[in-house]
């Protein structure tokens, strides 16, 4: 594969992941806590800077930042994973309103569901969304960085 394509491809999984988030969501239906929204934040921020990145005169450090927001998420997903699998706590306040509620708000923040980081909404194959998203994060991570080797060598010779 030619560095461009290896590009365009990392891009794709980029925005197919997100675009599986969001859909779990606003047709099917599942519900996201605070630690699931945490994890799109570094997909928002990677995929306008792989995009920006297509022009070869920005490539270098922008796909630099999409490699350390890659990272950060597969970070964040694996913490989340974990918390789902039992493997140590979570945020006690985990309720997917990431809000202050003042005393006003309090009966109708009573009466809505509280969105839990500790169960997941949806697993197959006993892996959490959590867990793909970890898995899927690495292989963007590692796929980054690939891109990023391979213009740095393009611009040494």
């Amino acid at each position: 594969m030619t560095t461009r394509q290896i590009h365009i491809a990392t891009l794709c999984l980029a925005v197919a992941t997100i675009a599986t988030a969001l859909a779990s969501q606003y047709i099917g239906g599942l519900e996201p806590c605070d630690l699931c929204y945490k994890q799109r934040w570094p997909y928002y921020f990677a995929i306008p800077c792989l995009a920006l990145a297509l022009r070869p005169h920005f490539a270098r450090p922008l796909i630099a930042l999409a490699l350390f927001s890659f990272a950060i998420g597969a970070a964040v997903a694996a913490y989340h994973a974990g918390v789902e699998y039992g493997w140590w706590q979570g945020p006690t306040g985990c309720t997917g309103h990431g809000m202050m509620i003042g005393f006003e708000s309090l009966e109708q923040a009573l009466q809505e569901p509280v969105i839990r980081c500790d169960q997941p909404a949806f697993t197959l194959f006993g892996v959490s969304m959590a867990g793909y998203n970890f898995f899927v994060s690495v292989i963007l991570t590692a796929m980054t960085a690939g891109l990023l080797r391979s213009i740095v060598r393009a611009k040494a010779d």
